[in-house]
């Protein structure tokens, strides 16, 4: 049955179902939600994880066990279950190469399976981050070929990029509105029409799919950019030999002051879709002037702290080699599990150029995760002990919550406050208790 126009009808009464491809930080919560309204199909090829959500545990964090146990998604590691779909939402990373280049494999790959499995009368909707013309160009043909059912004639294609934030619990799928575009608007107002199903901010219509594709990736690009100039500003600051937080907070008194802060730029977004879009602009001709230096000066953020930890360590009379050294966090966000594209291994790489060996600790962290994604061995937190230096690189509510006594006691005792270094890169803790402490610190 290829009748549009009833999908929505179909799907409210059961007679139609949607599959998810991809169950990661994205795909996963769409899955659930969707799975409170009509018939779901969770697909990922990973079984690991498809073991874990059958036996209610969620690894992300997102929705937590208690929601995974009580959902209606049928979860499967098994793609022929994709052929009883009428639409498809694909959910995969997007990551980039060791040069920076976009890296499709996975959308690639996702297409593949798709092409395998679909129906006809099916409408395909890519919500994977991408530069314009990637669904298009390259899922469509992968789809048509596979499938040997034509685009546009026994199928629909579709983008609507996610929005989901990680680890935040006030922008939620739900709460974002979503940006809906179709190959027609037949199509779209179909993908709308679905979407409107679980969006209670609503949806919001492009005209084609190109212009969906930009919006992802220059909504992400906008923010790479202003964390890179105030990262600029924090060196700056730092030279003059100011406060950069006192700065900013002075700063944003202003109704108009943007309200960005220094910080490590990672993760599977942000650190990543600015390449994509300097990438179609370098094909047609253009060459990025600043959104390629944000991401230069962004990603330095990790040797430039470890710089100051090392100068901190030598100025506290320390020698960085043997000092006992712990970073707190590896994630790429606070309160939040996911590793993917972490630029606290940056601070971890640039001290080994050094010969300088760290202790991580990360509650959130996955250890097997560390251990395959960095090589690195996590501690568990309370073993943080006998510290010469502690760089506290992302703000998890158990490293916030931590008073100037709970952290002087991970040092050594037997040195005095001036010899205990603190490196809070996030800006974590008062200036006031900072100074009373009697520690050396600095911060971003």
């Amino acid at each position: 049955m290829d009748d549009y126009g009833t999908l929505y009808n179909r799907l409210i009464k059961g007679d139609a179902k949607l599959a998810l491809v991809g169950l990661g930080y994205v795909g996963m919560p769409i899955a659930v939600e969707f799975a409170k309204h009509i018939n779901v199909i969770g697909y990922d090829n990973n079984s690991a994880k498809i073991a874990e959500y059958k036996n209610g545990v969620d690894p992300t964090l997102e929705v937590g066990d208690e929601v995974i146990q009580s959902t209606n998604v049928v979860f499967t590691d098994d793609e022929t279950k994709l052929s009883e779909a009428n639409f498809i939402i694909v959910a995969v990373p997007t990551p980039v190469n060791e040069d920076t280049t976009p890296d499709l494999t996975p959308v690639e790959g996702a297409s593949h399976t798709v092409g395998r499995n679909i129906q006809k009368g099916t409408i395909v909707c890519f919500e994977s981050t991408v530069y314009p013309g990637v669904t298009e160009d390259v899922c469509v043909p992968i789809i048509e070929k596979d499938s040997g059912l034509k685009c546009g004639v026994d199928w629909k294609i579709a983008y609507s990029p996610e929005r989901i934030n990680p680890g935040d619990k006030v922008h939620r799928l739900t709460t974002i509105r979503k940006i809906v575009s179709g190959m027609d608007k037949e199509t779209c107002d179909v993908v709308k029409q679905v979407y409107d199903i679980v969006i209670a901010a609503g949806t919001f219509p492009v005209s084609n799919i190109k212009t969906a594709e930009a919006v992802k990736v220059i909504e992400n690009s906008q923010r790479d950019i202003n964390i890179a100039f105030m990262n600029e500003v924090a060196m700056i600051c730092d030279r003059i030999g100011i406060d950069t937080n006192e700065v900013i907070d002075g700063m944003n008194t202003k109704w108009n002051a943007l309200g960005f802060k220094p910080g490590l730029v990672g993760g599977h977004c942000i650190g990543v879709d600015p390449y994509y879009l300097t990438n179609i602009a370098e094909r047609l001709g253009y060459h990025s002037q600043i959104i390629l230096n944000g991401r230069k000066v962004n990603d330095s953020m990790g040797a430039y702290i470890a710089d100051a930890a090392i100068k901190q360590m030598i100025e506290a009379g320390k020698a960085p080699k043997k000092s006992n050294i712990y970073i707190l966090g590896l994630t790429f966000k606070e309160n939040c599990p996911d590793l993917r594209n972490s630029k606290v291994y940056d601070i971890i790489k640039r001290l080994k150029e050094y010969e300088i060996e760290v202790k991580v600790t990360d509650p959130w962290a996955d250890p097997d995760e560390a251990k395959r994604f960095y090589g690195v061995d996590l501690i568990p937190f309370r073993d943080v002990k006998d510290a010469d230096c502690i760089i506290v690189a992302v703000g998890h509510k158990e490293f916030r919550s931590l008073s100037m006594m709970n952290i002087k006691s991970m040092f050594r005792s037997n040195v005095i406050d001036a010899e205990k270094v603190l490196i809070d890169v996030k800006g974590l803790y008062r200036m006031d208790e900072l100074l009373a402490s009697g520690m050396r610190f600095w911060r971003l």
